[in-house]
C-alpha cells in the first residue's frame, strides 16, 4: 500500500500564527506577520470589471516577488515567508478571487481565468515587473500560466512542493486510480458549500465552525458564503483537467526563466524507490517540472507539504537567490 500517495494531491490551507511583526528597518528579518495584518484588506484593485482583488505588499526594491498561494489558501499563507523576502526586496501576496478580501469571480476558475486576474490585478494595483514567482502547490500551475504571458517580466521561479499537470492521471498510473482520487479534497468544501446555501443536512457547530475557519482570514462570515467555496470547488474540479492542458500548452515557452524546484521530503537525500515508492515518484515528477526550464536546480527539503510554513527560512532563500541572480543579470 502507498501510505504517501496523499501528498500527491494535498493541496490544503495554512493558517499563520500571529506573533509581533517588527519594523521594515529592522536589522534581523522579522519571523511572522501577525495574522490581524491580514484581517484587514492590502490594497484593493479594480479590475476592469469592476471585481477587486486584495493585495498585500511590504518591502522595497525590484525585482518583485509575488506569491501565489496553494489549494484553498490566500495571501495569509505566507505569513512566514513574506517579511524574510521583504528585507531585500518588494513582496507581494495576494487573494484569488473569492478568498479573503477578493470578490469572486466568474466561473470556470481555471488557471487561465486566474492567471489573467493577476495580470489585471497587478497592472491596476500598478506592481510592475520584472518579477520573482513563488507559488505552493496548485499555484505553481497558476505561475506557469502567468510566466507563459509575461515571459520577458519574470526573471525566476519558485515551485514549492508544486503540483504538476494531470497529476492524478499520471499517479494512478503508477499506483492505481485509489491513491490519485481527489474525493478527499473535495469533501470539505462540498460540505462548506452546502452549509452556506441551506443545503443538506443541518451543519453541527463543530462543521461551522471548520467552515469558518477553513476560509481563513477575510470578512466577517467569509466561511459561511458561498463563493469562497464555489471558487474552491471549480479551482480544483478543473486543474488537473483544463488547467493541465493549459498549461500543456507553455511547454518550451518558460524554458530561458530560471527556476528552482523545492520537493519536500521526509527524510535528508532520496529516498530508495522500495522502501518509499510514494516519495520516489513524488520526486520524479518534480525532477520532470525541473527538466523544463535550461537553467533550473531540484532541491530536497525535510519538510511537509506547507514548507512555507515548515521551513520558511528554505522558501524565502531560494526567492531571495533568484532576485539577487536577476539584479546581478540587469
Amino acid at each position: 500500500m502507498m501510505r504517501r500517495g496523499i501528498r500527491f494531491v494535498a493541496l490544503g490551507a495554512v493558517v499563520v500564527a500571529g506573533l509581533s511583526f517588527p519594523g521594515a528597518a529592522a536589522v534581523t528579518p522579522p519571523q511572522f506577520v501577525p495574522r490581524e495584518t491580514y484581517e484587514a484588506p492590502g490594497q484593493l484593485a479594480s479590475l476592469p470589471d469592476h471585481r477587486k482583488l486584495n493585495f498585500l505588499c511590504m518591502g522595497k526594491g525590484s525585482p518583485t516577488v509575488i506569491f501565489e498561494s496553494g489549494f484553498g489558501a490566500g495571501a495569509f499563507a505566507w505569513g512566514r515567508v513574506q517579511p524574510r523576502v521583504a528585507a531585500v526586496t518588494r513582496v507581494c501576496a495576494y487573494d484569488r478571487a473569492g478568498y479573503g478580501f477578493s470578490d469572486s469571480g466568474p466561473l470556470p476558475r481555471d488557471g487561465q481565468a486566474i492567471a489573467h486576474d493577476l495580470e489585471r490585478g497587478l497592472a491596476a494595483a500598478g506592481i510592475r515587473g520584472p518579477y520573482v514567482l513563488v507559488a505552493h502547490s496548485a499555484g505553481g500551475l497558476y505561475a506557469r500560466l502567468f510566466a507563459a504571458r509575461h515571459r520577458r517580466e519574470v526573471k525566476g521561479m519558485v515551485f514549492v512542493d508544486s503540483s504538476v499537470e494531470h497529476q492524478p492521471q499520471r499517479i494512478a498510473q503508477l499506483f492505481g486510480t485509489t491513491a490519485a482520487s481527489m474525493d478527499g479534497q473535495r469533501r470539505r468544501p462540498a460540505r462548506c458549500l452546502e452549509i452556506a446555501e441551506g443545503k443538506g443536512a443541518a451543519p453541527t457547530e463543530t462543521e461551522r465552525q471548520g467552515c469558518l475557519a477553513g476560509a481563513g482570514p477575510g470578512p466577517a462570515g467569509l466561511g459561511l458564503r458561498p463563493a469562497i467555496w464555489k471558487s474552491q470547488l471549480s479551482e480544483l474540479d478543473t486543474l488537473f483537467e483544463e488547467t493541465s492542458d493549459q498549461v500543456d500548452r507553455t511547454r518550451g515557452l518558460l524554458k530561458d526563466i530560471p527556476a528552482i524546484v523545492l520537493t519536500a521530503s521526509s527524510v535528508d537525500g532520496p529516498p530508495s524507490p522500495a522502501a518509499d515508492p510514494g516519495a520516489a515518484a513524488w520526486q520524479s515528477l518534480h525532477h520532470d517540472l525541473a527538466t523544463r526550464f535550461l537553467r533550473s536546480q531540484h532541491r530536497l527539503v525535510k519538510s511537509g507539504h506547507l514548507m512555507m510554513n515548515e521551513r520558511p527560512e528554505v522558501v524565502a532563500a531560494a526567492a531571495i537567490e533568484l532576485v539577487e541572480q536577476a539584479r546581478k543579470k540587469r
